[in-house]
């Protein structure tokens, strides 16, 4: 028994082939001139020789095939099933595209089938094929599908139509429901289906605890059913007599709704679940007409684009929010009763699905992760560069190869600096200023574009703390304004020097080290935080400034480092902190993917636990400015105990990171 197969070097076709090589016969796989050394890799896949499976070269658009004549000659009457499987299943793909593979890609093999008087013709449809019908749809229904404006929807619909009024030879048809990866193994080619949902659930894992509850949508339910699934069931009812002109829903029989199905993820990628869902469908009373004026508007536009990006979600994927159909597989059943072979439970692999997304899909895994490749040859000024955050970041800049200027008021320690880096091969430059001093930022940006050329990444490291609580402020108010003029004024006078070539070339970025009491509130630290919440303040107002010109601005919320900055309170010598290098690390990340704003979760928590009750996040912060007292050099008096009590190290080692 011999089969010829279309699309068999995509990921159905790829496994149905290794499901029919169990069975005896040739394999004749239909394959593009171009995709035959991919056609070759999968065959040492497969474990066959060009004997068993046999590449045929041909091509969807052409008729028949574009098989020669003397080729067809050779298979006619050889061939008892005829799998066609090659077809565009991508919401993505445009509309003309989808026409040609889907539809006349059909007709063509349908004419190629007829021409070699093959014994029977199988169509892999899809539920695409119903559209958007309310309700159940069944097997035998087909005209009654309803809501194709959508390319991918009309193409596949139209495409069965060929088949099932054109096909001249016993023919089948599968529709399988969205197809996910193998529940063995995880395997899948592409991202598609729910796999578009998985950054945003990335992206909330790494935003907040496991453990915090989240809101999402309650939509209708997605029908999912994994490839191993798919292609035993066809491989099963391709062979069984007796079924021809029949149509196959090779669907999950209860299916889950879309909140469920994130869920599932949610759980197996340890992310938050969504434990408050909104019915999706409340929105549905907003007129179209209202929805389709408000996505006219350019912002509107700008932000739903931005947010698609983000999560590299093709807007199409919401009209599956609320999708109407319900899809009845009994004959399927029927068929494949005492088989063995059914629909796995989505929790039962979703975490197989999760794991090989992120360890080999996950888009993130394709950036330029190399701090090199995004730095190399660039202009990088780092303030506050002779020791702690600065020194490490310039030192890790250098190795990066990029031209590196360090400025700082000690030139004694920037020279060796300098030296660290140029020992191992970088190039560097240091520049002495006290940048609390307007005209001396001036003239340090000036020195630096003269010497090292213009500034491609300005990381404004550079600044002042003072831990004392405001009631021993009462006569140091110029605490306050030497916070504000290093911290705030020296950082914006720097920008303001660098901005305008940045807009200009358009390209660039000012990364700002901040800190985690801006988002926590951390007592003790008011003209520090003040100072920083400034500089924070500045940055979203300007981000939204340039947001359409190039230039990019990251906020670090940096926790609590060990640097000879937090030296003078001894408190911190038993408390947990990060190392200057893992503070450095948190700038490369601000390199690499430019966000505009990098916390920990902790940070972040705070932060939210403020926004939605403020009480309670007040009185967190008083016990804990209560439990850490003042130093001694604040109280006038020589230092005494410098072990922290257990009670300190315990809430220390809760809210790890938090200036105390």
């Amino acid at each position: 028994m011999n089969y010829f197969v279309t699309g068999g070097t995509g990921f159905l076709g790829h496994n149905l082939i290794s499901r029919l090589l169990r069975r005896r016969g040739t394999i004749y796989v239909l394959v593009r001139k171009g995709s035959k050394k991919k056609f070759n890799e999968m065959r040492k896949q497969w474990g066959a020789d060009a004997k068993r499976v046999v590449a045929v070269t041909g091509d969807l658009t052409k008729r028949r095939l574009g098989i020669s004549p003397a080729r067809r000659k050779e298979l006619q009457g050889k061939i008892a099933h005829v799998f066609h499987l090659a077809a565009i299943y991508d919401l993505k793909a445009d509309a003309a595209a989808q026409e040609v593979a889907n539809i006349t890609g059909t007709l063509h093999t349908v004419q190629f089938a007829e021409s070699i008087e093959a014994k029977r013709f199988h169509h892999v449809s899809s539920i695409a094929a119903a559209g958007l019908f309310p309700g159940v749809f069944r097997e035998d229904m087909f005209e009654e599908a309803t809501g194709l404006d959508n390319p991918y929807f009309r193409t596949k619909h139209e495409s069965e139509a060929i088949v099932r009024n054109k096909c001249g030879i016993p023919w089948r048809v599968y529709r399988p429901g969205i197809v996910v990866g193998d529940s063995e193994t995880g395997e899948i080619d592409k991202i598609d289906g729910p796999y578009y949902f998985f950054k945003l659930i990335q992206k909330m894992r790494r935003a907040m605890p496991a453990w915090m509850p989240a809101i999402g949508l309650e939509g209708g339910r997605i029908n999912l059913v994994p490839v191993d699934y798919v292609v035993d069931a066809l491989d099963y009812i391709a062979h069984k007599p007796k079924e021809d002109g029949k149509c196959f829903h090779l669907t999950d029989p209860k299916p889950k709704r879309i909140g469920e199905v994130l869920n599932l993820f949610a759980e197996a990628a340890h992310a938050p679940q969504m434990t408050m869902r909104i019915d999706a469908r409340m929105f549905s009373f907003i007129p179209a007409v209202i929805k389709q004026g408000v996505m006219m508007l350019p912002p509107a536009k700008r932000i739903r684009n931005q947010i698609f990006k983000d999560l590299g979600m093709p807007p199409e994927i919401l009209k599956f929010i609320n999708y109407p159909t319900k899809f009845d597989n009994r004959e399927t059943e029927r068929v494949l009763k005492g088989s063995g072979i059914r629909v796995p439970p989505l929790e039962d692999y979703a975490w197989r699905l999760w794991d090989y997304w992120e360890r080999n899909l996950d888009p993130d895994l394709f950036i330029d992760r190399s701090l090199r490749g995004h730095v190399s040859g660039k202009v990088v000024v780092v303030t506050g560069g002779s020791s702690g955050i600065g020194h490490a970041t310039a030192i890790m800049m250098g190795r990066a190869g990029a031209r590196v200027a360090i400025v700082a008021r000690d030139r004694a320690r920037l020279t060796d600096t300098v030296a660290e880096i140029e020992a191992e091969g970088g190039k560097a430059w240091c520049f002495s200023a006290d940048l609390a001093e307007m005209d001396q930022c001036d003239r340090v940006i000036g020195e630096i574009k003269a010497e090292v050329g213009e500034i491609d990444i300005l990381v404004n490291n550079a600044g002042r703390s003072i831990r004392r609580s405001i009631s021993s402020s009462y006569d140091r108010f110029h605490d306050y304004e030497r916070c504000m003029q290093l911290n705030y004024f020296g950082s914006l006078r720097l920008i303001m020097n660098v901005l305008p070539a940045m807009e200009e070339r358009g390209h660039g970025q000012i990364i700002n080290v901040s800190s985690i009491g801006v988002l926590s509130n951390a007592p003790r630290f008011s003209a520090y935080v003040a100072s920083k919440a400034a500089l924070d303040s500045f940055s979203r107002c300007a981000a939204a400034e340039y947001n359409d010109v190039g230039v990019s601005f990251t906020t670090i919320n940096m926790p609590l480092v060990r640097t000879p900055m937090i030296a003078p309170t001894k408190l911190y010598d038993n408390v947990p902190t990060i190392t200057p290098e893992e503070a450095a690390n948190m700038v490369k990340q601000a390199v690499i993917f430019k966000p505009q704003r990098i916390a920990t979760r902790l940070g972040v928590f705070a932060q939210v636990l403020h926004a939605v009750a403020p009480k309670i996040a007040e009185i967190v912060m008083n016990s804990a400015f209560r439990m850490f007292p003042d130093s001694a050099a604040v109280k006038g008096v020589k230092e005494g105990q410098t072990q922290a009590s257990q009670e300190q190290l315990a809430f220390a080692s809760l809210m790890r990171g938090i200036h105390w």
